[in-house]
């Protein structure tokens, strides 16, 4: 059957929309080290699965010789596809158009996007890599920056938002991937800062590179901005693929289940022996959350930024799980002004998109020291308490071994609504430390003792002895059971079925005022 002239007008028109903005260009993008925007969502999405929508409009601006220069579709390619077989919705950002810049209809066509992916109750991908506003538009393009806040805004807790930067980002570019849930980026072809390497070598005076200004270790390491980066474009959207599998389509639905040959029953007589005798020496609390969830399998974020606390996604007996992990190996696991900060934001999206939050305690105590005062430790420590507090999922938190002071009671404890709390039998649970808890306690008897360095070890050991091991907490049913390390894969399992409808609520209130 012959096909109707303007369908296939309609239908070149749009095959040449594919090249962006033209041969020449896309084979420089390609020089550079990456992909079109057709040819990401062609990785990110199931073969054959993606929908175009807008592939014929154009920007409507005149200005600057402007109506001589147009492309259909502009600068951002949207619609939807599905990964796993589950909707998602995306766009593209093409920078072989005018650089990626932000138009009037490029926002509007990312906001429609957006709009839809609320109504249908499905997360938004975002694939950013764009020079910025278009200047030659003005306002309208500011606009239209703002108008996509606002839905990032207003989408915050309701659909899974993934931000991808697949190449610069900047100025008022970065606020949108900055509300996501989620920010990956590309390691040495992207870039984030909110002014770039030119205007700070003319106000400070100070050279430096993209890269070294917003590239993607400084962002994985020291901002904290980036969540996972990909070493290419392929591994950044494979990340996307397989973070979208622990996260479910909306806040009102369950994450995905997945079977699993692990035994929920599985044992396993090494984590009996992984505390070292020593309660000053470390070891890798990563070892210890692989022995226990599904296959070994821990899908760890932001692993280079405060390391010495470890957030990630794993399952259990199928079911996704949030584990927040304090880690003795990277400053002895203390809490500190960023450690605090990256737990807080990941229990709040778990608890946004009802994920069981699984806590493994090991903490001497908040980092000590003027910096930390100055730089508001108080307030980043209160952010991490206001969010186990506020968290109404299923939270389960096991004791390995210290858990002192203040950050005993943050570290989803009993009394900030713990549904279950467990302890290993090798676990530490004071108001500080032995060795510090005795200078206190029996100051006098150390300052008249002949040998002071013998009698604080002496005292140590005794205070150790009575008051550093679960039993007490126990018999308080501050912790509900010390169990043997080799069983906690199987509670934490029983646990999670049966705290799986729990209702925890929460007062009516338009929001609370977490101390940001």
């Amino acid at each position: 059957m012959a096909t109707h002239p303007r369908i296939e007008e309609l239908r070149r028109k749009r095959a040449l929309s594919r090249s962006g903005g033209g041969e020449e260009r896309v084979r420089k993008h390609h020089e550079s080290g990456r992909k079109t925007a057709y040819e990401r969502l062609e990785l990110l999405l199931d073969p054959g699965s993606f929908r175009e929508l807008d592939a014929f409009v154009e920007h409507r601006s005149t200005n600057f010789g402007m109506d001589k220069q147009k492309f259909l579709g502009d600068s951002v390619v949207t619609g939807w596809g599905t990964i796993d077989g589950r909707l998602v919705y995306v766009y593209s950002q093409d920078f072989t158009v005018m650089g990626g810049s932000l138009s009037e209809v490029h926002a509007a066509k990312i906001c429609k996007v957006m709009d839809m992916a609320m109504k249908n109750g499905a997360p938004v991908i975002g694939l950013n890599d764009s020079g910025g506003a278009r200047i030659q538009e003005g306002v309208e393009s500011l606009a239209g920056y703002a108008d996509i806040f606002l839905r990032n805004t207003l989408a915050s807790g309701v659909i899974p938002q993934i931000s991808v930067i697949m190449g610069p980002c900047a100025g008022g570019a970065v606020y949108s991937p900055a509300l996501t849930d989620f920010v990956i980026m590309v390691r040495d072809t992207s870039y984030m800062f909110i002014t770039g390497p030119n205007v700070v070598k003319q106000v400070l005076n100070e050279d430096v590179t993209a890269e070294q200004l917003g590239g993607a270790t400084v962002h994985s390491t020291k901002s904290g901005v980036a969540h996972l980066v990909g070493d290419d474009e392929t591994q950044a959207l494979m990340l996307v693929r397989e973070l979208l599998g622990f996260l479910p389509q909306n806040n009102m639905e369950d994450a995905p289940f997945s079977p699993t040959s692990d035994d929920p029953l599985r044992s396993d007589a090494e984590l009996d022996t992984i505390i070292p005798d020593s309660p000053n020496k470390p070891y890798d609390m990563k070892d210890v959350i692989e022995k226990i969830v599904d296959d070994g399998y821990f899908f760890e974020i932001q692993p280079d930024y405060a390391a010495n606390i470890v957030v990630g996604y794993a399952r259990l007996g199928g079911h996704t799980v949030g584990i927040v992990a304090n880690q003795p190996m990277v400053l002895a696991g203390v809490l500190d002004i960023h450690a605090s900060e990256k737990a807080a934001r990941f229990i709040r999206c778990c608890d946004s998109f009802n994920i069981p939050i699984v806590t493994f305690v090991d903490v001497p105590g908040y980092l000590p020291g003027t910096d930390q005062e100055h730089n508001g430790i108080i307030r980043s420590g209160a952010k991490l308490l206001f969010a186990y507090c506020e968290a109404t999922v299923p939270k389960l938190t096991v004791t390995t071994r210290k858990s002192y002071g203040g950050a005993y009671c943050v570290m989803s404890s009993k009394h900030i609504r713990g549904d279950l709390n467990l302890a290993w039998p090798t676990a530490e649970i004071a108001v500080m430390g032995p060795e510090g808890a005795v200078e206190i306690i029996n100051r006098r008897e150390l300052a008249e003792a002949e040998d002071p360095a013998a009698c604080k070890a002496e005292l140590a050991a005794e205070y150790r002895a009575k008051f550093a091991h679960p039993y007490i907490a126990a018999a308080r049913g501050f912790i509900d059971d010390v169990i043997e390390p080799s069983e906690t894969r199987a509670r934490l399992i029983n646990a999670l079925q049966v705290f799986q409808n729990k209702r925890d609520e929460n007062p009516p209130k338009k929001h609370g005022n977490i101390p940001l």
